[in-house]
């Protein structure tokens, strides 16, 4: 057995024997998140960018809008794409190098998770159909990683999106010629996502697992919601498995928790939700 599986069975033990007590290695209660902040505006260059720190980790989300064709089985919508680098200053288990397995997982629930909840209305983004719409790329760069990048990285994206400015523009049928006017628009948001996410360690199940919890964790799973309570995403990673009461813990604890975090990024972005 190697020094890193025993230092590993150590900490594990030692979660374990906490958590029996009702209790974490932050102290946290197992519904508490760690602290969380946000700041917008940080990327002068970017249409829309957000900074964002859940305890010790930290996202960095940039927006950039551009213009292009739509895909050929959606012409009436514009087109949104995410992409995540996870810098290997983050963390000693980041690579430099093509997108690795947890880049892409990350990447892709993120994304459905805005997505399939219509966060973007990407209808409002057609500029002729079938031929030319915006374009929103979603970079993430994740700068520090202490655990749960799934929701820092959601609540990024999300903060990023709901401050991006969009130019207004013109379009020559005649010549084909784009025109970007000097004004400015907000993009078209319908709905704010949150992802919350859990860890199952033993017989136990915490939200917002940090490092040391993900490295001795069973199992994880992240439900992503909106304002409306609509389940726009769920995700399971690792090998262990949740029973059907867990899931539904899970489902009504995050709920609660997206309510909670939700309040916190419209106070910092002054975003104000559509009346329904």
């Amino acid at each position: 057995m190697s020094d890193v599986e025993i230092m590993a069975g150590i900490m594990r033990d030692r979660i374990l024997s906490l958590l029996k007590d009702g209790k974490r290695l932050d102290g946290r209660g197992f519904e508490d998140y760690r602290n969380i902040e946000i700041q917008t505006g940080v990327i002068e260059k970017a249409e829309g960018s957000a900074l964002v720190k859940l305890g010790d980790t930290m996202v960095l989300v940039g927006v950039k809008v551009d213009f292009g064709e739509p895909f050929p089985d959606l012409p009436e919508r514009g087109v949104m794409t995410t992409n995540v680098e996870l810098v290997p200053l983050a963390s000693p288990t980041f690579e430099p190098g093509p997108p690795d397995e947890r880049a892409i997982e990350l990447a892709r629930v993120v994304d459905r998770g805005i997505r399939e909840s219509n966060a973007v209305d990407l209808d409002k983004l057609v500029i002729v159909p079938g031929k030319l719409v915006y374009v929103l790329f979603i970079d993430v760069h994740v700068l520090d990683h202490d655990g749960n990048l799934i929701d820092a990285t959601g609540l990024a994206a999300m903060a990023a999106l709901m401050t991006t400015r969009i130019p207004k523009v013109q379009y020559n049928e005649e010549t084909g010629e784009l025109i970007k006017l000097d004004e400015f628009e907000p993009l078209p948001i319908n709905h704010v996502p949150i992802p919350v996410t859990f860890a199952k360690i033993g017989s136990s199940i915490v939200v917002d697992p940090n490092l040391d919890e993900e490295t001795v964790m069973d199992s994880r799973l992240t439900i992503t919601t909106d304002e409306t309570g609509h389940i726009s995403a769920v995700q399971k990673g690792e090998g262990g498995a949740f029973k059907l009461e867990e899931v539904m813990y899970a489902v009504d604890t995050a709920l609660k928790k997206a309510s909670e975090i939700r309040e916190i990024l419209l106070n910092v972005t002054g975003f104000e939700l559509p009346q329904a």
